[in-house]
């Protein structure tokens, strides 16, 4: 499963595995240790490939191509992109962000958003999702045109109605 934060990968991913009783990984679990300290490459790549050799199915969710190169889509038979309108994006993003920080509600490995975090400077959550957008799209693209992923079914989901479709069809 992959796309843009606040395309809804975890919700879908995670409807998916309960469908399909598969296990479910979740790639964020796996990059940022406490406090948001991001894991090596290697201890990255190490923890995503016991996760996905544990059983013969998976459900993973994240993007992460630049610490895993094609690890999980080598492996993978289809590959998930909710490509969904950049305002779609956002306000999902909006939504989700606020609640989490209202509640404190505890990610993976006890981090937290924040409002900082969030919403101020370059690296905040809403700008890397803006600048992210555009360049996820000709990344996808450009990847899964790849010889080696001549294996892999995609399904590109550009709307909410089509995914909730396509889920139901699951």
């Amino acid at each position: 499963m992959v796309g843009a934060s606040g395309s809804g990968k975890t919700t879908l991913a995670r409807a998916l595995a309960r469908r399909l009783e598969l296990p479910y990984v979740e790639l964020d679990a796996f990059s940022h240790g406490p406090d948001w300290n991001e894991v090596s490459n290697v201890e990255f790549t190490k923890r995503v490939s016991a996760a996905i050799g544990l059983s013969a199915g998976w459900v993973v969710d994240g993007n992460y191509e630049r610490k895993l190169g094609d690890l999980v889509f080598e492996q993978a038979e289809t590959v998930v992109w909710l490509d969904l309108p950049l305002r779609t994006i956002l306000w999902r993003l909006w939504g989700r962000t606020v609640v989490r920080i209202r509640n404190g509600v505890e990610l993976s490995n006890g981090n937290k958003e924040s409002w900082r975090g969030a919403f101020l400077g370059f690296n905040s959550l809403f700008a890397w999702a803006v600048r992210r957008h555009r360049k996820l799209r000709r990344w996808m693209l450009k990847r899964l045109a790849k010889p080696s992923l001549a294996h892999v079914e995609l399904v590109r989901l550009r709307s909410a109605d089509e995914t909730e479709r396509w889920l139901n069809a699951q």
